[in-house]
């Protein structure tokens, strides 16, 4: 189907900014047909208009009707088929399997949040009710629940044209409590932007749902966004992508008359610790792995592992060896963009410039290729040099890793002391070494939002229990998750009504609980009348 490079606002295609923006095909560099518009101010305020609007009538949708419109939505982006393939992979360079994997990825969010919201515990239902006898004083009724918070600005990542992009877990958890939704398309991949906006407004219309619960907005300024975060319609904002740009939406929301939430994932160093007797029994294994962690994706997760802990011992010295052998061995890896490719040769050439940073493996760009690169990256430090400076925690977006070598426990711990916020931490321990890991745990946990052992960071299952979060700078709201089922509370709020007669209360909260929901009433978990 023909692009046309122009905003999807509220079921209309509309353009009336400048056409002055392409895809740029990472593998060849070259641009493509069509010319995408920066949004204006005016097209903006359609947009969330029409979102405010919408929010009128949606935020009293039923559960099965939310639920259907998602499962509608992963249909369509499903019915698009290798066009949507291609198109990603010709604007991010990820290859077919992985946006075959991302497309999958993508419409079980959404098929996994329609049984979410038809379970119904989402909601939160609490009902205490009255004790009109209690002394000294009686106790009113008291009934609370989740609602939508209201309109919900998206900006696609660039590392996820689909996941965590224009239908990803932002825009799939405000769809689901019922939130209209305005996505600003990342500029790297507006084609796919383009392709994926045209199956949701298809389930739209199919479900007969208002036309401003969703639209999309492209544009390569940042006064586009920022107008989007500033608009005073808007109630929450969904973030995946850099530190400064994260912190600069937050700024600006927190900077508003009326302060907003913004939800930003911001990326992380993911520290990993690798204990001796690990290192010993499986040093190989563990050199292959790290390569094969650093190098996923071309390195461009927010989950790359990015920090190594070791000993000073002679088998930290191979395994670091090695690991730099490895990531040698490596093909050439495909950045997303030139912004990316830039931005992580400045890194890099700024760390290896620190005091005690040694280069084991690449640390150059990759001069003269027709495609967006660096080199596969292992530098190493000491423990002292860490500690003393804090710039050695800077995140490289690409397949670069930093070892840090410590003298004993007592300064492995209190280089994790040191430690920013981050959203993973990982310690690898033998059954022997259970002891030292768990006391590891004990300190990681205050600095990041996920712990794993005796594995890898890269890799976020969607499920119920995933947190993927973090204490600053990982993200602007530790207490929340971009992944899994709880992302949803996100875009909610809870309400309480206190002496309502039933029959103005909403149907999670009446006493013969018509929905058939899991409620705690007084105290209990439950699911009878009252």
């Amino acid at each position: 189907m023909a692009l046309t490079g122009k905003h999807f606002i509220a079921g209309r295609w509309t353009a009336s900014g400048e056409a002055d923006f392409t895809s740029i095909n990472p593998r060849t560099k070259a641009a493509g047909e069509v010319k995408f518009y920066n949004a204006t101010a005016e097209e903006i305020d359609q947009a969330v208009s029409a979102a405010a609007d919408a929010f009128q009538i949606t935020r009293n949708f039923s559960a099965e009707k939310l639920a259907g419109f998602l499962e509608k939505a992963a249909d369509e982006i499903e019915a698009l088929g290798d066009e949507l393939l291609e198109t990603a992979d010709m604007e991010a360079g990820l290859g077919i399997p992985r946006f075959t994997g991302e497309r999958g990825r993508t419409t079980g969010q959404l098929r996994a949040f329609a049984k979410l919201i038809r379970e119904g515990s989402y909601i939160d239902a609490i009902i205490d009710t009255a004790l009109p006898d209690r002394k000294p004083l009686p106790r009113p009724d008291i009934r609370r629940m989740q609602i939508p918070i209201g309109p919900v600005a998206v900006f696609g990542a660039s590392n996820f044209p689909l996941a965590f992009s224009v239908a990803g877990g932002d825009t799939a958890s405000a769809f689901a409590a019922g939130c209209p939704v305005i996505v600003k398309a990342h500029p790297s991949h507006p084609a796919t932007s383009e392709l994926v906006a045209r199956a949701i407004g298809n389930a739209i219309k199919a479900c007969g749902f208002p036309a401003g619960f969703f639209s999309l907005v492209q544009g390569r300024t940042i006064e586009s966004g920022q107008n989007l975060v500033k608009h005073p319609q808007l109630a929450a904002v969904g973030f995946t992508g850099s530190l400064r740009g994260g912190r600069a939406l937050a700024d600006t929301a927190a900077q508003r008359p009326t302060p907003i939430p913004v939800f930003a994932e911001m990326g992380s160093i993911n520290p990993v610790v690798i204990l001796p007797g690990a290192i010993k029994e499986r040093g190989d294994a563990l050199a292959e792995g790290l390569a094969n962690s650093v190098t996923l994706g071309s390195g461009q997760f927010c989950t790359n592992p990015g920090l190594i802990f070791v000993m000073d011992t002679p088998e930290s010295e191979t395994l670091i060896e090695n690991t730099a052998s490895q990531m040698k061995g490596k093909p050439e890896c495909v950045l997303l963009n030139a912004g990316i490719e830039k931005a992580l040769a400045s890194t890099v050439e700024t760390t290896r410039g620190r005091d005690g940073v040694n280069t084991l493996a690449g640390g150059e760009a990759l001069e003269g290729r027709d495609f967006f690169s660096y080199s596969n990256t292992v530098m190493a430090t000491d423990v002292d040099n860490f500690i003393a400076d804090p710039q050695l925690q800077t995140e490289h977006f690409g397949p670069v890793t930093l070892f840090v070598t410590c003298k004993d426990t007592q300064s492995l711990n209190e280089a994790i002391s040191h430690l920013e916020g981050n959203l993973t931490a990982t310690v690898h321990a033998t059954e022997k070494e259970l002891e030292d890991a768990g006391q590891l745990f004990n300190h990681l946990r205050e600095k990041v939002g996920r712990l794993i052992f005796n594995g890898f960071p890269t890799g976020v299952e969607v499920s119920y229990a995933m947190h993927h979060g973090g204490p600053y700078p990982a993200t602007t709201a530790p207490g929340t998750t971009s992944v899994g089922m709880t992302a949803i509370r996100r875009f909610m709020r809870p309400v309480t009504f206190q002496g309502l007669p039933d029959s103005l209360l909403p149907d999670a909260l009446k006493s013969a609980n018509p929905l058939g929901i899991w409620r705690i009433v007084n105290g209990e978990y439950s699911k009878d009348s009252i």
